[in-house]
């Protein structure tokens, strides 16, 4: 059966379409324009401002900074994320609905609010340590992501084939390598993909967190916003979608995992 879609209906869908892609699309038109100052729509072309962006050391240190941190959150995040997922599905835990309410709390709260009262704890413990602060925090925001998306694998595990691998004599370490693992696998990357790029991308909390010696690529941005308005801001968010898109693509490549899949 052959069904059409209302034309009033289309035309929302496209409009809904543009709006989301706006954010993505204009600073990418922006980072090209041929003018002293950040226009739109742009003048000329010209790809200056990248090379600008690229030839900084201020921003390549705040860049190799941001992947530091963000790698370290992710492996915090998975290590911390994945037993507490396989543990709320596999076992009764009391209380397990206040305790995954816990968990997810982060993705309600403002993040703001967060950041302050992280730096409020920090500050009543005495803490210096500017970067285990910095991983703290992060991995505050991050492990929500990582918790609901294994525990979406976790869910979906056949448990028949963990009972057959048993009764053919497989020990419990091989039933969770060879049986659990590839299940549980496309919901694992994605929680890291996704925990890698929110704590990349974070402002909020990195800017209660951060100090002069731990500056963040978001923190080096809004510090460039503040002192000039040229189009090289627009290159950095360029560079940072691209980054974002980027690392989505090539693990889609090296584990075969489409990217709908991961986005669910």
């Amino acid at each position: 059966m052959n069904h059409t879609i209302n034309p009033w209906l289309r035309g929302v869908i496209v409009l809904i379409l543009l709006a989301s892609m706006m954010p993505l699309v204009v600073p990418m038109m922006m980072a090209v324009s041929d003018t002293p100052n950040i226009v739109f729509p742009p003048r000329g072309f010209t790809l200056k401002w990248f090379s600008k962006v690229l030839h900084t050391e201020e921003a390549q240190a705040s860049f190799l900074f941001s992947l530091k941190l963000a790698g370290v959150v992710t492996l915090v995040s998975l290590a911390l994320g994945i037993p507490a997922a396989a543990g709320l599905v596999r076992f009764r835990v009391p209380g397990k609905g206040a305790i995954v309410g816990l968990v997810l709390s982060p993705l309600v709260v403002p993040l703001i609010v967060t950041g302050v009262a992280l730096l409020q704890v920090f500050s009543m413990l005495g803490s210096h340590a500017t970067f285990l602060q910095l991983v703290i925090g992060h991995t505050v925001v991050c492990l929500p992501y990582v918790v609901r998306s294994v525990t979406s694998s976790f869910m979906l595990v056949n448990a028949s084939l963990e009972d057959a691998a048993s009764v053919l004599g497989a020990s419990p370490a091989v039933v969770a390598r060879k049986v659990i693992w590839p299940q549980v696998r496309p919901g694992v990357l994605a929680g890291g993909v996704f925990a890698f790029i929110v704590s990349f991308d974070d402002y909020p909390i990195s800017m209660w967190l951060a100090d002069g010696n731990h500056f963040p690529i978001p923190l080096y941005l809004d510090s460039q916003i503040q002192l000039s308005f040229d189009p090289s801001i627009a290159a950095i968010s360029t560079l940072m979608i691209f980054f974002a898109l980027l690392l989505v693509l090539v693990i889609e490549k090296v584990f075969g995992i489409s990217i709908a899949r991961l986005a669910t």
